[in-house]
Order: C-alpha cells, then sequence, then structure tokens
C-alpha cells in the first residue's frame, strides 16, 4: 500500500510540472481531490479500504483533470492566436503581430515591437 501511495503522489507532481499556465495544474490538483474523497467512499464500501480507494482515486482523478486542463490551455491559446495578425515589415524584413485587443504590435519572436 504504502508503495502505491508513493506512486500516487509522484505521478500527480508529475502531471503538475508539464505546464506553466495554470489550468493543467489547477485541474489536476482539484481532480486528484476529488477523486481522492470518491476513492474513499467507495473503497469504505465495498470493503476495500479507504486508504487504498483513496490512491487509486487521487491519480485517476489527477489524470483526468490534468487532461480537461490542457484542453483549457490549447483553446486558450487558439483564441488569443486568432486575435493576432501577421504582417510583413519590408524596413526591418522581419514578420510581426498586430494584437486587435492591445493595439500593440511584436515581432514574430515576441518581442515588443515599437
Amino acid at each position: 500500500m504504502p508503495k502505491l501511495l508513493t506512486l500516487s503522489a509522484v505521478s500527480l507532481m508529475a502531471l503538475t510540472a508539464c505546464t506553466t499556465t495554470g489550468n493543467t495544474e489547477r485541474n489536476a490538483l482539484g481532480g486528484a481531490a476529488i477523486g481522492a474523497a470518491a476513492g474513499a467512499l467507495i473503497g469504505n464500501a465495498v470493503g476495500g479500504g479507504a486508504s487504498e480507494g483513496a490512491a487509486i482515486g487521487a491519480v485517476l482523478g489527477g489524470g483526468a483533470g490534468a487532461a480537461r486542463g490542457q484542453a483549457q490551455d490549447r483553446e486558450l491559446e487558439s483564441r488569443q492566436n486568432a486575435q493576432r495578425k501577421l504582417f510583413f515589415d519590408e524596413k526591418a524584413q522581419r514578420q510581426y503581430y498586430f494584437d486587435e485587443r492591445s493595439g500593440q504590435t511584436f515581432w514574430a519572436n515576441g518581442e515588443f515591437r515599437s
């Protein structure tokens, strides 16, 4: 049982270290918490043990939450990219983006263009 709990904790940490946007981390932790609670209740009810059910529920819930968070991140990124238009600066011979929301321009590598 301690090996399963350790594996669960390591798996959850690995899932939350994959992104910097916050959706994946937040959803993985929330899913793990909900999964652990549900797993403990189910494990206790069927006689498999609350701690074992909680560990299994945490792993499954964390994975499901991380997957949902990644989907949210992809959706957010596609919305942000749709608001930018790519242009070419003849003088600088470089491409730049115009952000309609802010009215600012940025070089293709993300640097601010004055």
